[in-house]
């Protein structure tokens, strides 16, 4: 872990959480995720939208560690952190996130309609199941949170 190393680049902060923040938290990632279904946006839009419901699931456990990203980089280092905090198996949806955050990038800074529809069913379906796993995480390691 890069905690202090982080901390000292103030890329990193020390956090306190709570249950309000957290439940404020899955929530949002909840809406998040109803909202990147609406067959009626845009894929570019949808894309967007579920790439946010996955920051904002990443950034639970991460507050739950005591932290929480701050300045340029913030969500790459979210997805960083991730491993470090719920563990080495979770490294490759990590980088996924972080290549989503990429694509994000392009559509929402660069050029529009270059998400396809099976990008979109991609990576709603990683959230939704990560989702799971950020609920079952919590119930083994921070009840006192949900």
């Amino acid at each position: 872990m890069n905690f202090k190393k982080w901390l000292a680049e103030e890329r990193l902060r020390t956090h306190k959480t709570s249950k309000e923040e957290i439940q404020g938290l899955l929530e949002i990632a909840k809406r998040d995720l109803n909202d990147a279904s609406l067959q009626d946006l845009s894929t570019d839009r949808r894309f967007l939208i579920a790439y946010e419901g996955a920051l904002t699931l990443a950034t639970i456990p991460l507050y739950c560690a005591g932290y929480e990203t701050y300045g340029r980089g913030h969500h790459w280092l979210t997805f960083r952190i991730l491993p470090d905090v719920m563990g080495e198996e979770y490294s490759d949806l990590a980088e996924y996130f972080d290549q989503c955050r990429t694509k994000r990038n392009v559509g929402t800074y660069d050029r529009g309609g270059q998400i396809s529809e099976s990008e979109v069913d991609e990576l709603l379906s990683e959230v939704k199941s990560f989702q799971e796993d950020v609920m079952d995480w919590l119930k083994r390691n921070h009840t006192n949170l949900i």
